[in-house]
Formats: structure tokens, C-alpha cells, sequence
């Protein structure tokens, strides 16, 4: 990869990137350039396995005893079963259906972190709610693993209405969204093809497919946006992968190293991300970086395009004050038609957002699902 390249082909992937060079060299578990056979075959197993097997408390935050934690298990319109943690408020009446809420997790995270986090939070303000792990990556299936396919990442919301909207305890006219960080743009585009999505928020907001085209920044100042030679270059690094792969070479993930040439900006926010990815506070095992090879499909991923088609139904942005990423969610605000509303939490940053309860405005949430579930 070219010195030049290096220097701006990070987005949040890049930034993720470096994180995740860091969790590999502090012990995390995984090799970033071996994604062979036997790894594959841990994965089946745990998907296999994970669906009937729950009595193992692994996430980063404290389970709580006002909710009941369920492990399940379902499959998407492609055929990729997707694993799950179901979390469902304690001493309900059996006979009355439940409003319910989905929850996406950061890029190149899992459900045993914020996504996790937040279900939980949501199910002991009243809610039945899902947190899965994206197609190809953590428990569920997919191959080759730990992929970024903006497809399926997008179909995965509407399979899990499907499964939430045929459950015993749900009501399914009254199924809400919440995507965190990366999937907060996935969460939009779903709710632009699946009108049974009632209600969405995005928190931390990142468009993964503009971050691929552009770089990671402060703001999308000129100078720091990637130039078309630069993000060419990107896009033929990951073609000249492919056919890497395509001779039977081993699969790779996007991953660079301490060569990295990022602007203070990139600095910011890359401390920020390894302060929560590479270290006890919210590194877990299954969370890994993407493949090199699904580049190009991110950069051609344009999640906004016909955010309006989704008014009349409500669109909640909530930002940190101080967050690198919170053009992403006036952007897209600007951009979304009504009924919108943008929601500026003071004092915190993009990774505050994942899981300082002090700071994470769970109140909002629950008033905004509570008015328009």
C-alpha cells in the first residue's frame, strides 16, 4: 500500500483498522492476516452452538435482573442465519404484545458491546428488543467471514423485523430501529425499502459509504478529503486482492500498521476508538476488522440517497457535541424530510455515545420509541 495512501484512505474503517492492530498486539484474539479453515470452522461451530447456548454472560457491560437475556437464532433473505440476543422486561403479562426495538452495532463490532448495551438499557424502559450480529461477522453465518456487504448488512434489519413481527409477545405494527455508529446508515436505508420500520434513531452516526470516499476527518474540509487518484488507488488495492484470493491466496482484512500518516484530526479520533476497542472497556474477541476486498462496495454504498422516502415516520439523530463524527448526523438531518429531529448531547464525543451512561440520553430514546411506537 503507497505511503500516499496511507495517509488518507482511512475512514472509520481506517481508523478501526489501527484499532484493531492494536487489540492484536495487546492480546485480543484472532490473527488479522489468517482467516483459513480452522477459523471458519470455530465460527460455524459457535453459530451452530450459540442459539441454544446462553448461560455464559460474555459482554462488556453488567447483565441486569430486571430483564430476561434469550439467545436466538434466525435467517435473512439470503439464507444467512443470524444470531442474536433477545432481551424482554421481566413480569409482563404473558397476553399483551409488546412494542419492540432493534439495535445495530458499530462497524466492525459485535452484539456483546454497545448494541448489546443498549437493548438491554431499552428492554428495562418497557421494550422487547433485539441486538444481532451483522452477516458474516461474530456468531452469525455468512462466508468467507467477517466481510462488509452492504446488502446484506441492510437486509439483516428487515429479517429481524421478520423475526420480532412473528413473535408471540410482539406487536408488529409497532417495531422501532436504533443504529449506532455504522449501522446507524445501514438502519436508514433499511427503513427506505421496509415501511414496517415505525420508528428510527441513529446514534453516532456514520455513513460508511461516504467515510470510504472521503477519509476520516473533523469536517469534510477539502483538505482532507481523498482525491479521486487517491481513492482509485483504494479501489485497485482491493481488485488486485481479489484476484489474490481468486488463485487460492489467503483472505486478508483491511489492516494497515503503526506506517499510517494521519492528520490530528485522525489522531483524535483514533485514541478515541482504541481507548474503547483495545482495551477491557470494550474489546471482545469476535469484534474484528473487515476484509480488504469489500472496499469497493462500501465506497459504492450511498445510504442517503432517498432518505426523504422514509417521512412521515420519525427520524431521531442524536450526536455528540464534541464528536468527530457529528457532521454525519447534521448532514443527514439536513437531508431527511419530516417528521426529523436532531438531538446534540453536550460535552460528549463519537465513543462516548457506545456506552457511558452518564452521558448516553436513554431518556430521549425511551420518549421517542414511548411517542411513536
Amino acid at each position: 500500500m503507497s505511503k500516499k495512501l496511507l495517509a488518507t484512505v482511512g475512514t472509520a474503517a481506517l481508523v478501526l483498522i489501527l484499532v484493531s492492530a492494536i487489540v492484536f498486539a495487546t492480546g485480543g484474539e484472532g490473527n488479522p492476516a489468517n482467516n483459513g479453515d480452522s477459523q471458519n470452522e470455530n465460527e460455524k461451530s459457535s453459530v451452530q452452538e450459540s442459539a441454544v447456548n446462553a448461560s455464559e454472560w460474555d459482554k462488556t457491560f453488567p447483565q441486569s435482573d430486571e430483564v430476561t437475556h434469550e439467545k436466538v437464532a434466525f435467517e435473512n433473505r439470503l439464507g444467512i442465519e443470524l444470531v442474536a440476543d433477545m432481551y424482554t422486561p421481566k413480569d409482563i403479562d404473558p397476553s399483551v404484545k409488546m412494542p419492540a426495538i432493534i439495535v445495530g452495532h458499530p462497524f466492525g463490532g459485535v452484539k456483546e458491546q454497545t448494541s448489546g448495551l443498549y437493548a438491554q438499557e431499552m428492554a428495562e424502559r418497557g421494550f422487547v428488543t433485539v441486538a444481532f450480529d451483522a452477516s458474516y461477522n461474530g456468531e452469525s453465518g455468512g462466508e468467507p467471514r467477517n466481510i462488509a456487504s452492504p446488502e446484506a448488512f441492510v437486509e439483516d434489519f428487515s429479517a429481524a423485523v421478520d423475526f420480532l413481527g412473528t413473535h408471540n409477545g410482539v406487536d408488529r405494527d409497532r417495531i422501532g430501529v436504533i443504529g449506532i455508529c455504522g449501522s446507524a446508515g445501514f438502519t436508514i436505508n433499511a427503513a427506505q425499502t421496509d415501511p414496517r420500520l415505525q420508528a428510527v434513531a441513529t446514534v453516532s452516526m456514520y455513513d460508511m459509504g461516504r467515510a470510504h470516499r472521503e477519509g476520516l476527518g473533523l469536517a469534510p474540509v477539502a483538505e482532507e478529503v481523498m482525491t479521486e487518484e487517491e481513492w482509485r488507488t483504494a479501489l485497485e488495492e482491493a481488485a488486485e486482492q481479489r484476484w489474490i484470493e481468486a488463485e487460492g491466496g489467503e483472505p486478508v482484512q483491511d489492516l494497515v500498521g503503526s506506517a499510517v500518516e494521519l492528520k490530528p484530526s485522525q489522531v483524535a479520533a483514533a485514541a478515541e476508538f482504541a481507548e474503547y476497542y483495545g482495551t477491557p472497556r470494550g474489546q471482545h474477541p469476535r469484534s474484528m476488522p473487515m476484509s480488504l476486498t469489500s472496499r469497493g462496495a462500501l465506497m459504492n454504498f450511498f445510504p442517503l440517497e432517498q432518505i426523504k422516502t422514509i417521512s412521515p415516520r420519525p427520524l431521531l439523530f442524536i450526536a455528540g457535541e464534541n464528536a468527530h463524527s457529528r457532521y454525519y448526523s447534521e448532514d443527514a438531518y439536513a437531508l431527511a424530510g419530516e417528521e426529523k429531529e436532531i438531538h446534540i448531547v453536550p460535552d460528549a464525543g463519537h465513543v462516548d455515545l457506545y456506552d457511558n451512561w452518564e452521558l448516553i440520553p436513554f431518556d430521549k430514546l425511551e420518549s421517542f420509541f414511548q411517542e411513536n411506537l
